[in-house]
């Protein structure tokens, strides 16, 4: 069984600025903006959501399918998924740059940040449809035709699959997600893109799950809610021994959810996995740099929700 996963791909370029951009930044004239940060930490981190989910499903040792596009300067990225032996057999290049984020953190924990697309906006270039040895799949945050030709081509083939608009959900009015929602079989958001969610589509999360047979909203620290058209199941957060970095914990998430529908569990269990992969992800700082051998999280899951997976 392996999920195919739709998504981006993207390099994460991380610098950090020892001081405050608000010792810089002068509000009265940010009309004429002209400001240099010397950044002398730096580092560069594989990411983007099908990068991020597959990374984290293999962890839990199974053989995710990330499709997405990427850009002639791929190579080191392709050599990382080589080293963890996650195919990307489905992953496109083409003539151009693979998306880039240019992240710029300073002491208060602000961000500045540059999104370039690049080959993430061929994505509709893939298909479903060009795919083997499928059982699910999931739409994750990707260029705009892309996630609609993926959504249409997994009713097409027959295949399950979570709808995860993420930061993607802005592009996308009511009617488009409710076409979204009415394809998927399983929808994910966080507590920010569900009441925006609501707000663009007019349906409340409890409206929602009745249309599919399952809605999941992450809270944060709070835990998580997984909607089914007649309960709701309210799943408790992992410990953790520090919170280094919350970027890419949806992502692990994810992943963990794929695991539970993968191997037919029941929601409860489902979700404390899916919990306890964002509670180890976010631990470390990146997307793909956490470690765990299966038996290492079987183990944090017993001593975290008092059962053992079988």
């Amino acid at each position: 069984m392996s999920a195919l996963i739709c998504g981006s791909f993207a390099f994460d370029t991380i610098m950090v600025f020892h001081d405050k951009f608000k010792n810089h930044i002068l509000p009265d004239q940010v009309h004429i903006l002209n400001v240099s940060f010397l950044v002398p930490e730096m580092r560069r981190e594989f990411g983007g959501c099908a990068g991020n989910i597959a990374y984290n499903l293999k962890l839990l040792g199974e053989s995710p399918l990330p499709m997405g596009t990427v850009g002639s300067d791929f190579g080191p990225y392709a050599e990382w998924m080589d080293r963890f032996g996650i195919n990307h057999q489905y992953v496109k290049h083409v003539d151009t740059y693979t998306a880039q984020a240019y992240i710029t953190t300073d002491e208060d924990d602000n961000q500045i940040t540059a999104f370039h697309p690049g080959a993430m906006n061929l994505s509709h270039e893939t298909s479903v449809l060009d795919t083997d040895g499928v059982t699910l799949g999931i739409v994750a945050p990707d260029g705009r035709d892309g996630m609609q030709q993926h959504a249409e081509q997994f009713v097409e083939a027959g295949i399950p699959f979570i709808f995860d608009p993420g930061q993607g959900l802005p592009m996308f009015d009511g009617e488009e997600l409710l076409d979204f929602v009415d394809k998927a079989t399983w929808v994910a958001l966080n507590d920010y893109e569900a009441q925006l969610m609501e707000e663009r589509t007019g349906k409340s999360p409890h409206e929602l799950a009745e249309l599919v047979e399952a809605l999941i909203i992450t809270r944060g620290g709070k835990g998580s809610h997984i909607y089914t058209a007649k309960h709701r199941h309210e799943i408790p957060t992992a410990k953790v021994s520090a919170v280094t970095d919350p970027t890419g914990c949806g992502d692990a998430y994810r992943a963990g959810l794929l695991y539970g529908l993968l191997h037919d569990m029941d929601w409860e269990t489902t979700g404390r996995i899916a919990s306890l992969m964002g509670a180890i992800k976010i631990e470390n700082h990146g997307t793909q740099n956490h470690l765990f051998t299966l038996d290492e999280f079987f183990e944090r899951f017993n001593e975290n929700f008092g059962y053992k997976l079988s």
